[in-house]
């Protein structure tokens, strides 16, 4: 831990004053609910691209794939694998569903399909996968800050959350649209200004990297084998094609973005535009991470005051002596999270820290600001306009928003604080967000593909669906006389299992209804 210079301080000031201003300047047309939730469908496809691609790629990226990397290898770079077909998907059937119905939530449509209990259900889903995800992405930017200023984690969340909310609230969707166009190519010059960084100061340069990466299998995929209890090369496309699918589908924050294009086909071109981008940005991350294992696997010994960083934050009591012996045990997927702040720490010049800290924070704001945005307008129109007051006028609604929008910041904010000495914030992230999303995207798919299924079988498949997915997550805590009971499949897999489950029980409903004989009168 050190004090950063001024000079860092200076640039990373200067950025957060102009996310802020950006705020205060789309406040001035920022007056009802329309221009909050929808920026009045003026945004170029582009800009929305851009934007999309800025909210996937977040501080979980930015910070997480590095670091699962440095401990394993290029398994997470799958993920992102799985993106153009569930973008073909998104644009061909999703897009034009959503610009046909003209509802700014991404839940209404649930009510028409089967009643209130579907958009309820839903709506809770998205604002719990968004509590977690706001919560793992605060934990991620204050994991790194943490390193490189020495100050607690709890105020990095509380200090950033402030600037976050506020801005968010001044400018709504198109304050958050365009903060995330600066955002998105700031954070991807600070990939490709880390990566630079890492290959300069490697001796022998880029043929000594891919000689380590080879020999320590850091390029690898994951295995090719169809076990569904490791996360296999297999588990992991599974699981991004339907989070991917998930979140171009169901996800407000980019079913939102479509309603801010001008059009169908602007909107479906942003999508495109997002796929093009991210995958390749994706990859960067990933050699950022072989690269790190690469540079530390030549200067072991500057892997000490990591490892014994980890062990403090787990055992605060522990003796010098209990650290050391605890320090050496720690292997690279245990602290991988800590390495690259480690090395921003101790080999970026001064100056350029703060560029790389706040492309680390804009990939953090981002996300955050968009969840913000997105969670209070499902508030506002699926939960109290919907159950507690109908008619309210344009103040009325936009001062609605504005509120939504500062609880959905602070409750992020603790989620985040609870989440302090997890193992690895993109696992964490990538278990909640697959329990949260199976049951949305598998009520979404049946209530669009089975068009014969109605409200009883869909009540039903959801209740199925909802044991299954809890057993998937909880069975862990079965005793030990009971472990046969236990669930074998990796975490991954729930996000797959629960929609699966859900879907063909429904469609199976459905066709067992449809084949019941028809009673005759007399």
């Amino acid at each position: 831990m050190k004090n950063l210079p001024t000079l860092d301080l200076s640039v990373i000031a200067l950025y957060m004053c102009a996310m802020l201003l950006v705020g205060f300047y789309f406040s001035r047309r920022n007056k009802n609910a329309e221009q909050f939730t929808k920026a009045s469908g003026l945004i170029p496809g582009w800009a929305i691209g851009i934007s999309i691609y800025a909210t996937f790629l977040s501080s979980n990226t930015f910070l997480g794939v590095p670091g699962k990397t440095f401990g394993g290898n290029w398994n997470a770079f799958v993920f992102s694998i799985s993106m153009p077909l569930a973008a073909w998907f998104a644009t061909k059937y999703f897009v034009p569903f959503y610009r046909s119905t003209g509802e700014v939530s991404a839940y209404s449509h649930f009510e028409h399909r089967f009643g209130p209990w579907a958009r309820t259900y839903a709506v809770v889903c998205f604002l719990l996968t968004q509590l977690a995800r706001m919560g793992s992405i605060f934990f991620g930017i204050a994991l790194s800050l943490q390193a490189l200023t020495g100050f607690s984690m709890k105020l990095i969340m509380l200090s950033m959350g402030i600037v976050i909310i506020i801005y968010t609230v001044l400018g709504g969707i198109e304050a958050v649209i365009w903060t995330e166009v600066v955002q998105g190519i700031v954070k991807t010059f600070g990939a490709l200004l880390i990566i630079y960084i890492i290959i300069t100061n490697m001796p022998g340069g880029v043929p000594q990297l891919v000689k380590i990466g080879v020999d320590n299998q850091k390029f690898s995929l994951g295995s090719m084998s169809l076990n569904l209890k490791e996360p296999t090369f297999w588990v992991v496309l599974l699981y991004g094609f339907f989070i991917n699918l998930n979140n171009f589908g169901m996800d407000q924050n980019y079913v939102q973005r479509y309603h801010t294009a001008a059009s169908a086909k602007q909107a479906a071109k942003s999508i495109w535009l997002c796929v093009y981008i991210y995958v390749p940005a994706s990859l960067l991350f990933c050699i950022i991470g072989s690269g790190l294992f690469a540079y530390y696997n030549l200067h072991p010994e500057l892997t000490e005051t990591i490892r014994q960083q980890v062990v403090m934050e787990r055992m605060p009591g522990a003796s010098a002596s209990q650290i050391a012996q605890m320090a050496a045990q720690l292997k690279p997927e245990d602290y991988g999270d800590k390495v690259m702040p480690n090395f921003i720490v101790n080999k970026i010049p001064t100056g350029l820290v703060g560029l790389i800290i706040s492309a680390i924070l804009s990939a953090a704001m981002s996300t955050i600001s968009s969840g913000m945005n997105a969670s209070a307008t499902v508030f506002s129109v699926d939960i109290y306009q919907r159950y507690f007051k109908r008619n309210m006028n344009e103040k009325q609604t936009l001062r609605l928003l504005h509120v939504a929008t500062v609880v959905a910041g602070v409750a992020g904010i603790a989620s985040g604080i609870a989440m302090i000495g997890v193992k690895s914030v993109l696992d964490i992230w990538w278990q909640l967000s697959g329990v949260f999303a199976g049951g949305m995207l598998g009520l979404f798919l049946l209530g669009i593909i089975s068009r014969q299924t109605h409200n009883h079988e869909a009540k039903v498949a959801i209740m199925v669906g909802i044991l299954v997915i809890v057993w998937l997550s909880l069975s862990n805590l079965i005793p030990d006389n009971y472990s046969m009971l236990r669930n074998q499949l990796h975490q991954d897999m729930v996000i797959v299992i629960g929609t699966l489950v859900i879907f063909l029980t429904g469609v199976l409903l459905t066709k067992v209804r449809g084949k019941a004989p028809v009673r005759v009168s007399s």
